[in-house]
C-alpha cells in the first residue's frame, strides 16, 4: 500500500513539476515580441522586470497604440512622459508597422512633434497610421506625405475652428486603401470642384467626419476600387457629391442630408445605413433624402433611424409615390430614437403636427379640431409615421422587417 502511494506521489510531483515549469523561456525573442504587441503598451513595459532576457524585448514591438485617454488618464505630465520614454528608449533598428496616437492636452505641441519626428524616422516601414489631436501642426502634412508605405491612415484634428485645416488636393500614396479624416477642409480647382481622393488607386474605405468644402461647390469621389463610403455631420457649405465608384458596397450617413448626390456611384450599394437630422422648418433635407432613395436601386439591406423616417415623411404626398427603386430589398431595419431627447427633432415635430392637422381638416372640421387639441395636451407624432414602412416595401414586400430600440 505504503509503495502505491509513494508511486503516486511521485507521479504527481511530477506532474505540478512539468506545470509550473516555464514554457515562455523555450520560445523565441519574435514569437515572444509578437506575443507583447496584443498587450497595451504600459503592460508589455512592465515585463522588463521578469528577468535580463525581457529588459529589451518590449523595446522591438511592432505596433504603438499611445492614447491619452487609455493612458494615465487625466495625467498630462505622466502621459507627456511616459510617451516620450517609450520613443527613447524604444530599438530604432526594429520595425515599426504601427503608430496610432491620440493626445489632447496643453503639452500636445512639443509630444506632436516628437511622434511626427519618429513617424518620418520609420516613414518606409509603417502601414497603418493614426494622429488624433486638438491642434494643427506644420509638421502634419509633410510627415504623412513621406510615408508611403501607408496602406491605413487615420487622421483627426478636433481644434474647434470654423474653417478646418486644409487636406492637400493631391497626397501621393499608392498602397492606402484605408482613409479617415476628421475636421479638415478640401479646397477646390479651377472649375469649382474638390477631387482629394483621385490618387488613391486602391483605396477600399473612405470615412470623411466633419470636414468642409473650401472654393468649389462640388466634392467628388472617384475610385474604382472603393467599397465602403461613411459621411459623418459634415458641413453644409456645398451643394453637390459627385460619386463615381463602380464598386461601392457599403453607403452610411450620418447627419444633415444637404448634399444632392450624382453620379452611378448608387448603383452598386448593396448596404445603406442613414441616421438623419433636421435644424430647420425650412431644410430641404426631406427632398434631399428621398432623392438619395431614388437612386438606391439594387440595395439589399437597409438601416435608418425612427429620425430618418420622420424626415423623409415631410416629403409631400410621399405615399402617393410609386418608387422606382428599392426593388431588391431582402431585410429593413429601423432604429427607433426618443423624440422627446432629440432637439433636432423639434423642427420635425412641427412639421408633423402641421401635415397630420392638413390631412385632418382634408377630412373635416371637426377631426382637425380634435387633433389640435390632444397636440396641445402633448401629443406627439408617432415614432413611425404611419405609411412608411409600407412605402419603403412596396417594391419588395418580403423583406424582413427588425425594429429596434436603444432606449
Amino acid at each position: 500500500m505504503s509503495l502505491m502511494i509513494r508511486e503516486k506521489m511521485k507521479r504527481r510531483s511530477h506532474s505540478e513539476n512539468e506545470e509550473s515549469e516555464d514554457r515562455l523561456s523555450d520560445l523565441p525573442d519574435c514569437l515572444l515580441v509578437y506575443i507583447l504587441s496584443f498587450l497595451r503598451i504600459e503592460y508589455a513595459v512592465r515585463t522588463c522586470i521578469l528577468s535580463t532576457r525581457w529588459k529589451h524585448l518590449w523595446k522591438r514591438i511592432p505596433e504603438l497604440f499611445l492614447h491619452s485617454s487609455t493612458l494615465f488618464r487625466g495625467k498630462e505630465k505622466q502621459f507627456f512622459t511616459f510617451v516620450s520614454k517609450i520613443l527613447t528608449l524604444r530599438d530604432n533598428s526594429a520595425a515599426l508597422h504601427i503608430l496610432d496616437f491620440e493626445c489632447d492636452s496643453d503639452y500636445e505641441s512639443e509630444l506632436v512633434q516628437k511622434i511626427l519626428n519618429y513617424a518620418c524616422s520609420h516613414n518606409t516601414q509603417i502601414q497603418q497610421l493614426g494622429i488624433s489631436i486638438s491642434h494643427d501642426s506644420d509638421l502634419l502634412m509633410p510627415c504623412v506625405s513621406s510615408c508611403q508605405a501607408l496602406t491605413s491612415l487615420t487622421l483627426s484634428i478636433y481644434n474647434g475652428c470654423i474653417f478646418p485645416d486644409t487636406f492637400p488636393k493631391y497626397l501621393n500614396m499608392p498602397a492606402l486603401t484605408s482613409l479617415d479624416l476628421t475636421g479638415f477642409t478640401f479646397c477646390g480647382d479651377e472649375n469649382r470642384c474638390a477631387e482629394p481622393f483621385s490618387a488613391f488607386t486602391k483605396l477600399n474605405s473612405l470615412i470623411i467626419s466633419r470636414c468642409m468644402v473650401k472654393d468649389a461647390q462640388i466634392l467628388r469621389i472617384s475610385s474604382e476600387t472603393l467599397d465602403n463610403l461613411y459621411l459623418y455631420k459634415n458641413l453644409f457649405n456645398f451643394d453637390k457629391i459627385e460619386l463615381a465608384a463602380p464598386s461601392l458596397c457599403t453607403f452610411t450617413f450620418y447627419g444633415t442630408p444637404k448634399q444632392k448626390i450624382c453620379g452611378s456611384g448608387f448603383s452598386s450599394v448593396k448596404e445603406v445605413n442613414i441616421d438623419a437630422h433636421m435644424f430647420s422648418k425650412v431644410d430641404k433635407s426631406p427632398m434631399i433624402l428621398f432623392s438619395w432613395l431614388l437612386d438606391l436601386a439594387n440595395i439589399e439591406s437597409l438601416t435608418v433611424s425612427s429620425s430618418t423616417l420622420q424626415i423623409l415623411s415631410l416629403v409631400p404626398d410621399l405615399l402617393e409615390v410609386k418608387l422606382p427603386s428599392l426593388c431588391n430589398l431582402k431585410s429593413v431595419e429601423i432604429k427607433l430614437e426618443r423624440l422627446g431627447i432629440l432637439p433636432s427633432l423639434l423642427h420635425f415635430m412641427y412639421e408633423a403636427n402641421q401635415a397630420m392637422l392638413k390631412k385632418a381638416a382634408a377630412k373635416s372640421r371637426k377631426e382637425a379640431s380634435k387633433l389640435r387639441k390632444a397636440f396641445k395636451a402633448g401629443l406627439e407624432p408617432p415614432s413611425i409615421p404611419d405609411g412608411i414602412v409600407d412605402f419603403l416595401l412596396q417594391n419588395s414586400p418580403s423583406a424582413k422587417v427588425n425594429i429596434t430600440s436603444d432606449y
